[in-house]
């Protein structure tokens, strides 16, 4: 498939008018990488390194273990599809979570021709393959609405499960992603509705929006408090149980998703794993 028809195929398919996101202010040292249009909008097509498209890489992050699995297979002609344009982890330098792709790195994939392709806000906003609907899809709960607008898109949804009660849902996000979830109980056992914001979705102006639609569990990734206590205090004021289980786990299931949109368009898919950060929880 040629490059520009499938980056077009997929601005036409996800992009609406205003959606923002705000990478390319964090990284000036990959300046001479990445494309006006990223610089632009922080959206889409991050590095054309390709003319004809024949595979596809899906991944959450772009993390050396993911860029690494892509050289080693050999392939060209390809494209990496992430939802983050940077990698997440909070082991690696203190005080700073987000991390840009090595240079040298990107030499490679230029070289093997594997354009990269960023779809941060796009696969947030409420669709078939957004993040929040396929995580509530792996988590059985059944869909009423999407809520919580976030850079020019609804980021959310909002739900019911046929689960007893918070702890059976835990054990269940637990099973779904293949590790640990994380439950701070700050009000009643007893399940009435629930709000899915996968990612980041433990702050304030989501809290605010769980309140204002009577929510009493939110699920999502980073579950611990990070910058302020502010969101918990919220969730404990208006009884909000939160359940968290990382960053990565709970947005993986949008980009396995992925594959079965770029495989209908005719390129074979792959979707790459990575590895949860548990200091998430």
């Amino acid at each position: 498939m040629k490059a520009t028809d499938l980056y077009r195929k997929l601005e036409q398919d996800f992009v609406t008018p205003g959606m923002t996101d705000n990478w390319y202010s964090y990284m000036p040292e990959l300046e001479n990488y990445l494309c006006d249009n990223f610089k632009q909008r922080s959206i889409g097509l991050m590095c054309d390194f390709a003319q004809q498209i024949n595979k596809v890489y899906t991944a959450v992050f772009p993390s050396d273990n993911v860029i690494n699995k892509i050289l080693s297979d050999g392939t060209t002609d390809a494209m990496l599809f992430i939802h983050h344009a940077s990698d997440w982890d909070l082991n690696k330098i203190p005080g700073k979570a987000f991390h840009n792709i090595n240079p040298l790195l990107l030499d490679k994939l230029q070289e093997k021709r594997v354009s990269l392709f960023c779809f941060h806000t796009p696969l947030d906003a409420f669709g078939e393959y957004s993040t929040s609907k396929t995580l509530a899809d792996a988590l059985g709960i059944t869909i009423e609405k999407p809520f919580h607008q976030h850079e020019g898109a609804l980021a959310g949804v909002i739900g019911t499960t046929d689960c007893n009660d918070i702890h059976e849902l835990n054990a269940r996000y637990s099973q779904a992603v293949g590790h640990e979830t994380k439950l701070y109980q700050y009000g009643s056992s007893t399940i009435k509705k629930i709000g899915i914001v996968a990612g980041g979705g433990c702050d304030v102006a989501v809290m605010n929006d769980m309140a204002e639609n009577g929510l009493d569990v939110l699920v999502t990734g980073i579950g611990k408090d990070t910058r302020t206590t502010e969101p918990h205090d919220l969730a404990k004021a208006h009884s909000i149980n939160i359940l968290g289980g990382t960053h990565y786990s709970s947005e993986k299931f949008a980009c396995i998703a992925m594959c079965g949109y770029f495989t209908n368009l005719g390129p074979v898919s792959e979707f790459i794993n990575g590895e949860p950060c548990m200091e998430d929880l």
